[in-house]
């Protein structure tokens, strides 16, 4: 038996692949929207994808499973709950996989959302590990507020806390204490808010560790569970549709996203529509130099998935701007990943600036902070923990765009993070928005300098 974990940092997500040696089969969880590196360990282990489980409709990222049966005819598995369109089998209590020697059981275990599962692995009769999806996370569980289905959002996270409180003490806390565990998400992730960055765990040290497991009342888990959570990205509920159905597979749909001419001056950018955005995903420091109107600076680091589906809506055409081909090809990848890529009207490399960014003199900030509207753009617990300036206003960056008009304009603007990439995003937002009503500045890496 080989278990195999695979890591997307930029997503903070984990999937795996289950193999018995002994037939030659794997089974994966939760895979990625690129099937490729799943694929390739079939291929070095002259093994078979036979089967692909899913532990819920995900909400930060898309998955490969209709593509691994349309191309390999694997079986897809998720709770009858899911009402998945895509071809499926019914994967809940009661109902497991054999595949060799090994053992995979369905646990419905609702509280991330109503049709969540984990999956529990025996071998040779005995419990080694459990694959707990977004309920049971290293040091967390998973938020019940991103499914508010079609009642009262705050009543239907409540409904999905308590759920989740009796789901962890009677389903994953019996487990033998030395099972392993393996979440579908790490730290980072926004499907919960204090995640630990180990990659795995075991029952015995959950029970100890894990708040969410801890001896409390319903009462006081609920309340535990609901507070502080972090903001729900535009594009949640619109990936969690698309799981429910199935995306296409990926290079099919990459491959089909238009690749226009370099633009290299003006009579370039005139074919572009102005209305849409344009996502530039070059250095700061490039960007900062010349970039195009109606731009938004998402930098190709960590998070760059997040921060789209927080900026760009769902179904709204927007364009891809990088510095070259190999860059632009990555953008475009990472923008499949959340199931953007329909979405690009164009991707293109540029090399044609109209608007500059003005680089903020810092100490003229640091000596005359009050001639300046200063925006924190951190996530509200960020600053419920610690906020720099006292006279700031805040705004998550990914509320930021439909809250432009809570901000002065009758001083310069100055707009900062916790490190830099934020604020890069912000402040460019800003200025494209405000379109030179007042001077837009990034205070970038220099924040740290009054942290």
């Amino acid at each position: 038996m080989q278990i195999k974990q695979f890591e997307d940092k930029n997503l903070a997500h984990y999937s795996y692949a289950i193999m018995s040696e002994c037939e030659k089969k794997i089974v994966l969880i939760d895979p990625a929207r690129n099937p490729q590196q799943y694929i390739d360990y079939a291929k070095e282990n002259q093994a078979q994808i036979t089967g692909v489980i899913e532990t819920h409709p995900h909400a930060d990222f898309v998955s490969s499973h209709l593509e691994f049966y349309t191309t390999l005819g694997a079986t897809i598995y998720a709770s009858k709950i899911v009402d998945a369109t895509y071809p499926h089998q019914s994967f809940d209590d009661g109902e497991y996989i054999q595949l060799g020697k090994i053992k995979l059981s369905a646990i419905n275990t609702p509280g991330h959302s109503p049709d969540s599962i984990c999956i529990l692995l025996e071998h040779d009769g005995k419990q080694k590990a459990v694959f707990t999806g977004d309920t049971l996370f290293i040091g967390d569980c998973g938020r019940p507020d991103l499914r508010p289905g079609k009642g009262n959002a705050k009543e239907e996270a409540e409904k999905l806390a308590k759920q989740m409180y009796h789901s962890l003490r009677d389903k994953l806390v019996p487990l033998n204490d030395d099972t392993i565990v393996y979440p579908a998400h790490g730290a980072g992730t926004l499907c919960g808010k204090a995640l630990s960055k180990a990659n795995s765990s075991t029952i015995s040290e959950e029970k100890k560790t894990n708040w969410s497991l801890k001896q409390q009342t319903e009462e006081e888990f609920v309340k535990e569970l609901l507070s502080d959570q972090p903001f729900v990205p535009a594009y949640f509920s619109f990936d969690v549709e698309l799981n429910k159905k199935g995306a296409a597979a990926f290079n099919e749909s990459t491959n089909a996203v238009n690749i226009g001419e370099p633009v290299i001056n003006q009579s370039n950018a005139s074919r572009l529509n102005r209305t849409f955005w344009i996502v530039d995903v070059r250095d700061e420091e490039d960007y900062k130099k010349g970039h195009l109107p109606h731009s938004v600076n998402l930098m190709k680091e960590a998070k760059f998935e997040t921060w789209l589906g927080s900026i760009i809506k769902p179904n709204e055409l927007f364009y891809i701007a990088a510095s070259g081909e190999n860059s632009l090809k990555e953008a475009i990848a990472r923008t499949a990943a959340i199931g953007y890529e329909a979405q690009v009207e164009e991707a293109f490399v540029l090399e044609y600036n109209e608007v500059t960014q003005e680089k903020i003199d810092v100490n003229k900030f640091e000596e005359h902070t009050n001639d300046y509207t200063i925006v924190d753009v951190r996530n509200k617990s960020e600053v419920k923990e610690k906020k720099i300036f006292e006279n700031s206003i805040s705004i998550p960056l990914g509320e930021l765009r439909e809250n432009v008009s809570k901000i002065p304009v009758d001083k310069p603007i100055v707009v900062h993070c916790a490190s830099g990439y934020r604020s890069a995003a912000g402040s460019s937002l800003l200025q494209s928005q405000l379109n030179g009503q007042v001077k837009v500045f990034d205070l970038g890496e220099a924040v740290k300098k009054f942290m």
